[in-house]
């Protein structure tokens, strides 16, 4: 199988929750939060025609009803159960986040299948997408964060990786970052991105750090907005990626 072919197969797992059991959010209103879902199916049918999608809903709501409305489409395998309610609230949305990712893992065929994915947030969608996944290494693209890098008296460190968007195959996943979520403490500031920082670094996962960044539109279900993608930010955004990778300290981490 040839490394295209690999590429156009990744199923992209949108994780979903129609009801916000995270009462910290500010978008709360079911409605919006499903058509938002539906929204950016749309966007991800216009940026990759050919990769499958899978949508997990851990609000136990099913989609399929209106994903079949959705015009061209195309199939999308939609799976729903019930998030622990309590550990969310005790412990913020990325716990849910990681419940999601596991449950899909479980239960999607196309996901099994395949036996790798790339993970999004639902609402949201990686404009080049098709860029970013021209690097697939088949074990894991992540994208990490990084503090100080224009700041040459304060030394640049990797900050947290950005669970928004990433692609992994089933086994490293698995390994690696199951349990992710367990390790969140919210009352400390530590979330799901500080845990996946945490077990990169630990595990020293080369090569896994994909560059350039991705480019994530849609609403983040935090603040409720849609995100300011301008030229500016785009280009500090991919500079500050470059000159990361450039540094020896860093360079092996990236794809």
């Amino acid at each position: 199988m040839t490394l295209q072919t690999d590429i156009h197969r990744i199923p992209i797992l949108l994780t979903s929750s129609v009801v916000a059991h995270d009462k910290g959010v500010r978008l709360q209103d079911p409605k919006e939060r499903a058509r938002l879902a539906m929204e950016s199916i749309l966007k991800w049918r216009a940026i990759v025609p050919m990769n499958p999608l899978v949508l997990c809903d851990g609000s136990d709501f099913d989609f399929q009803s209106s994903v079949s409305t959705l015009p061209g489409s195309g199939s999308v395998e939609c799976l729903h159960f019930p998030n622990n309610v309590d550990l969310i609230q005790q412990h913020g949305r990325g716990y849910g986040e990681g419940e999601i990712v596991r449950y899909a893992l479980a239960h999607s065929q196309l996901i099994q299948s395949a036996g790798c994915f790339a993970k999004c947030t639902s609402k949201l969608w990686v404009e080049n997408f098709n860029e970013c996944i021209q690097q697939w290494n088949g074990k894991a693209l992540l994208k990490g964060v990084f503090d100080n890098v224009f700041s040459p008296r304060s030394t640049t460190k990797l900050a947290y990786i950005d669970t928004r968007f990433y692609a992994m195959g089933i086994d490293v996943y698995q390994q690696f970052f199951l349990h992710a979520h367990h390790a969140i403490r919210t009352n400390d500031g530590y979330g799901l991105e500080e845990s996946f920082r945490d077990i990169f670094l630990a595990n020293r996962l080369k090569g896994c750090l994909m560059c350039p960044p991705p480019i994530i539109c849609g609403v983040g279900g935090g603040t409720g907005v849609y995100y300011k993608n301008t030229a500016l930010r785009t280009f500090k955004e991919k500079w500050r990626y470059a000159l990361t990778k450039r540094n020896p300290l860093f360079s092996s981490w990236f794809s």
